[in-house]
């Protein structure tokens, strides 16, 4: 198994290596649809200029709130948080072929994730198998995916249970996130009800999804909601919707298991948590350096420094992120660029990146777009 980690990470180093090399990248947009929104939205980023193009809708889907590309970046996944059927509660998932000339994208299937409120989605790294977090439900799920790109069949339905101490939102669990550890051995799953984060086994044929025992948990009442990985595979930084905050795990590779290091705040130095005040997406650098939150109703994005041999990571920035309400946050996997989605004011802004420091900069460059939520990235050459 330590042979195969090794070469999975190799592998995903050397993907990451010829992304950096791309020139131009189709910038796709997941929003909550409105009388300003009708789907998923495309532009194009100039990754030398940062010069993006006027968004263009890519695909009619009914609140694509988030969104998932396959390794091969020829398919594209939504997490629908809307009604599957009239006559259910359940959310759903749909999968999209992509088409580089244009940016359109086509439509494949679309599945019923189980439960309502899905809001997560991540493929795992041979490209064979969805999953989903169902915030309202409680519940994650996999799917097999076809070689065409379409969702194939249904694989592992798990049910989160507990609660935590607030008893306005964790009354009962609301899994938040789901993805494949870079090793794709384990999946993670941020539970915001709960304050955990489960640790799932699984297999990429078939997407069977094995019942995990609770691996670790975020201070009580801070609401796990997403996580990334560090470049290197040793930590795991997880951000705390409620508490404004991060917590900071070692990730044992070989038996997935997590190790809590420190929880800091997300927000700046002497600013502490207020009403309307939540944490929302984290994201790391490409060269494993800085990590990036975001900050509703403080609205803006925090930079830290992430040391490589600790894990641990220190204050270095706080700058508002260009609209109110961001939602999520994308890097161009060149590095050069932030890309903010404002819901509440119906924007996205871009950010120039210090290659050196990890330091945001305004650039004024930002596009409408209705209720925007979640950035992905394409290489367009």
């Amino acid at each position: 198994m330590k042979l195969a980690l090794g070469i999975s990470f190799v592998v995903g180093l050397l993907g990451l290596a010829s992304l950096v090399q791309a020139k131009e990248f189709l910038v796709y947009f997941g929003t909550y649809t409105n009388a300003l929104s009708q789907g998923i939205y495309v532009a194009r980023l100039d990754a030398e200029t940062g010069k993006l193009s006027e968004p263009q809708l890519a695909a009619e889907s009914a609140n694509p709130c988030f969104l998932a590309t396959s390794p091969d970046e020829r398919f594209l996944y939504t997490a629908n948080s809307a009604k599957f059927s009239a006559n259910g509660n359940d959310g759903f998932v749909a999968a999209f072929a992509v088409d580089k000339a244009t940016g359109k994208l086509t439509a494949l299937n679309h599945k019923s994730s189980d439960g309502n409120g899905p809001c997560h989605v991540s493929v795992d790294a041979t490209g064979k198998v969805l999953f989903v977090a169902n915030y309202g439900a409680g519940s994650v799920k996999a799917f097999a995916l076809k070689a065409d790109g379409s969702l194939g069949a249904d694989g592992s339905l798990i049910q989160h249970t507990g609660h935590g101490p607030n008893p306005t939102r964790q009354t009962a669990p609301h899994a938040h996130f789901i993805a494949p550890d870079p090793g794709n051995h384990f999946t993670l799953a941020c539970d915001l009800g709960t304050d955990q984060v489960v640790v799932y086994p699984f297999t990429a044929d078939g997407g069977l999804l094995v019942r995990g025992d609770v691996q670790a948990s975020v201070p009580p009442g801070a609401g796990a909601r997403h996580l990334t990985f560090s470049a290197d595979g040793k930590f795991v930084y997880v951000v705390n919707e409620m508490a404004c905050s991060i917590t900071t795990f070692a990730w044992n590779a070989l038996k997935g298991k997590l190790t809590a290091l420190e929880t800091i705040p997300a927000l700046p130095p002497g600013v502490e948590v207020q009403k309307g005040f939540t944490s929302a997406e984290i994201s790391v650098h490409p060269t494993g350096k800085f990590v990036y939150a975001t900050l509703r109703g403080h609205d803006s994005v925090t930079v830290f420094t992430a040391d490589a041999t600790s894990g641990k990571l220190q204050f270095l920035q706080n700058i508002p992120s260009g609209g109110k309400v961001p939602r999520g946050l994308g890097i161009d996997p060149t590095g050069r660029w932030l890309i903010t989605g404002n819901q509440k004011t119906d924007n996205t802004a871009l950010f120039a990146i210090d290659a050196a420091t990890g330091k945001l900069t305004a650039t004024g460059r930002e596009l409408k777009i209705g209720s925007p939520v979640d950035v992905k990235f394409i290489r367009a050459d």
